[in-house]
């Protein structure tokens, strides 16, 4: 076989390997499909049958014991699943008439992530949040649980922002789905009274996390990112470019409570990238403010006047090391006072 003949070969098994694995995706999405598809009318059934066959209390139960025996190799007919089965029918198709808009969408998401949404969440609403976004962003269950124990929901879109006023729709409502309140750093450890630096230090230690907890279509740009105006240096924080909405995105971290004057220079940062980074096609930057508490008055009143879109923001850390912890490096005195106090012990034993 020759060079090009080589070549034109690797291309075509390459190929073929690749629609292999299309293929393979698509069956098992398919078979997915078919047994959820499966699962909701049998559920139907069951929830019909409990209703107006009067069987007794046993039903499941025997269900279950004559299934597995006619399908020992099938697994899903154990009296749990099958409960889980009814109870995930009922779920949808009880609590209210969206119910039955969104059955397509829950044979999107395997069973197990199926299982896990209906168990911790409370009505549709929140149920329906966390479908489309275990199939928007293809989570694992790990991924999602850790997601609905994080609250999630309830913290999407809960920033204090002027997006309304500052950004024209449907950019508006897309900037404010994007925020949360609080941001759970639960992945640093960090003692009570750390400093921005040492914040800024861990979040990039924990870059794959932190994007995860920022949400899909964040692109991290620079940390400590300069701009120079008019001669003068500046640097932001940290600066990252949202996908989805094609604009930059100015995070400033602050371990103190929120004070009017951040918002002033947040607004500062925002057109400064506005006017040196930002391109034709892309949208007006933003700005997210993420603090260590805030008052919601004060937040209103500060952002009341400004022209750049912000957002203000909470964090939260689960995770606090003592107070007398010390996470930064000693400083030079305090080296240096170590190294005289060994000196002295050492002349001390000489003599």
């Amino acid at each position: 076989m020759s060079n090009i003949q080589n070549r034109e070969y690797k291309t075509f098994i390459k190929e073929i390997k690749q629609r292999v694995k299309e293929v393979q995706i698509k069956a098992s999405l398919q078979v997915n499909r078919t047994l959820l598809e499966f699962y909701w009318e049998l559920g139907s059934k069951i929830v019909e049958k409990q209703k107006n066959a009067h069987w007794g209390s046993g039903f499941l139960k025997n269900m279950s014991r004559d299934l597995m025996e006619e399908f020992p190799d099938v697994k899903g007919f154990s009296l749990r699943n099958i409960k889980y089965i009814r109870q995930w029918y009922l779920f949808y198709s009880i609590q209210s008439e969206k119910g039955q808009q969104v059955v397509a969408q829950l044979f999107l998401i395997p069973w197990g992530q199926n299982l896990h949404i209906i168990t911790k969440c409370k009505n549709i609403n929140q149920a329906l949040f966390y479908i489309n976004k275990t199939i928007e962003n293809s989570w694992s269950r790990t991924v999602l649980k850790h997601q609905i124990e994080s609250q999630l929901y309830e913290r999407t879109a809960k920033a204090i922002t002027n997006f309304s006023d500052t950004l024209p729709q449907p950019q508006s409502d897309l900037a404010n789905e994007l925020t949360k309140d609080p941001y759970q750093f639960d992945f640093l450890t960090l003692r009570e009274r750390h400093n921005e630096r040492e914040l800024e230090d861990a979040l990039m230690e924990n870059m794959t996390k932190f994007l995860l907890e920022l949400g899909q279509g964040f692109a991290f740009v620079g940390r400590q990112y300069k701009l120079v105006i008019g001669g003068d240096e500046f640097r932001i924080d940290l600066l990252f470019y949202h996908i989805k909405l094609a604009c930059y995105v100015v995070v400033e971290l602050k371990t103190v409570k929120f004070q009017p004057e951040f918002a002033g220079k947040l607004n500062f940062y925002i057109s400064a990238v506005d006017g040196e980074l930002k391109e034709k096609k892309d949208n007006p930057t933003l700005g997210i403010l993420i603090c260590k508490s805030k008052n919601s008055t004060v937040v209103e009143y500060a952002l009341k006047d400004i022209n750049k879109p912000i957002g203000i923001s909470e964090y939260r850390l689960s995770t606090i090391l003592p107070k007398e912890f010390k996470s930064s490096l000693p400083s030079i005195k305090e080296i240096e006072e170590e190294l005289e106090g060994l000196e002295i012990e050492h002349n001390k034993e000489s003599s």
